[in-house]
């Protein structure tokens, strides 16, 4: 794939106190033919994260139509998962809903912090959620029980499937504490409670310590799906893989089309990608330095 990079889209202007910087996981959703709603996260100056959202032009996604002054879905109560914040991950109707699955996390002392992800609710004009239950959809299990975070869901026939990432270990490399993480796969029948496939999707290799923030879309019979990818000699950059079946996959990261600028907001990495088709047109929407600190930006897919 090549793609052509639009610019960069929106990033916070410090108006509003709960959106001083960052502008983290733009996650985009089709309110109809002329809009295109983009969710994210942004921090306040104890970097809390809150979600929000501006809707941009279909035809033109750096064209800015509405930016939200209000808070689409806020910190968790105190104590529970989120309750230092909440980053969306993927957004669906379903069953006359509106699905926010979204990263919730908690900070820690051993470790930065935890990861977990929960699912909110909204009606037909899509702007405040409620959550779905005040516990994550994704919680610890004996197998995975570290952190569990950044899903996408579809719908495939009459279930939902899932890709996320899971952290397999933390661990400590030149001073500093890393997770682990692979990426794997689930599904269910109504959204909440998710059977997982043991297996991994996608999985580090060489000196990489962490895939995430899956997205996948069809790709002729089978899957493409792109992803995050860190390590421990260069800075994110966002890779790709195909599928027959969604489970096993062939990594093809060289093919992903889109890399670093030379110089700007993205020179330093892109990641976070997530994907849009409007109008016969395909569109990434993706962060990039500093996790999303530089806000985030719009590319087009020029060649398949």
């Amino acid at each position: 794939m090549i793609w052509q990079k639009l610019g960069r889209v929106w990033a916070p202007d410090a108006s509003v106190p709960w959106a001083k910087t960052h502008a983290h996981l733009p996650t985009p959703f089709r309110l109809d033919d002329r809009r295109i709603r983009v969710y994210f996260a942004c921090l306040d100056e104890n970097r809390f994260g809150r979600i929000s959202f501006v809707d941009v032009a279909a035809d033109d996604p750096t064209k800015v139509l509405y930016v939200s002054k209000d808070v689409a879905l806020d910190i968790g109560a105190l104590g529970a998962f989120d309750d230092c914040g909440a980053v969306p991950s993927c957004a669906i109707a379903f069953r006359g809903r509106l699905l926010l699955y979204y990263v919730g996390f908690q900070r820690a002392f051993r470790v930065p912090y935890m990861l977990f992800s929960g699912l909110a609710t909204a009606g037909e004009n899509a702007s405040r959620f409620s959550r779905a239950r005040v516990t994550p959809i994704l919680d610890r299990t004996p197998e995975e029980p570290y952190s569990r975070g950044a899903p996408f869901v579809w719908t495939e026939g009459s279930q939902l499937r899932m890709w996320y990432w899971t952290c397999t270990e933390w661990t400590e490399s030149r001073g500093l504490v890393h997770y682990n993480n692979v990426i794997r796969t689930a599904t269910s029948q109504d959204g909440v409670d998710w059977k997982v496939d043991p297996g991994d999707c996608i999985a580090p290799t060489n000196d990489e310590y962490a895939v995430g923030r899956p997205w996948v879309i069809r790709s002729g019979a089978g899957y493409r799906m792109f992803y995050s990818v860190r390590s421990h000699s260069e800075r994110y950059f966002i890779g790709v893989a195909e599928s027959v079946d969604g489970v096993r996959w062939s990594r093809k990261d060289e093919e992903s089309g889109i890399r670093r600028s030379e110089s700007g907001w993205d020179s330093e990495m892109v990641c976070y990608p997530a994907l849009i088709e409007t109008n016969g047109r395909r569109f990434m929407f993706y962060n990039g330095n500093g996790h999303g600190a530089t806000g985030f930006g719009c590319a087009e897919c020029i060649e398949d």
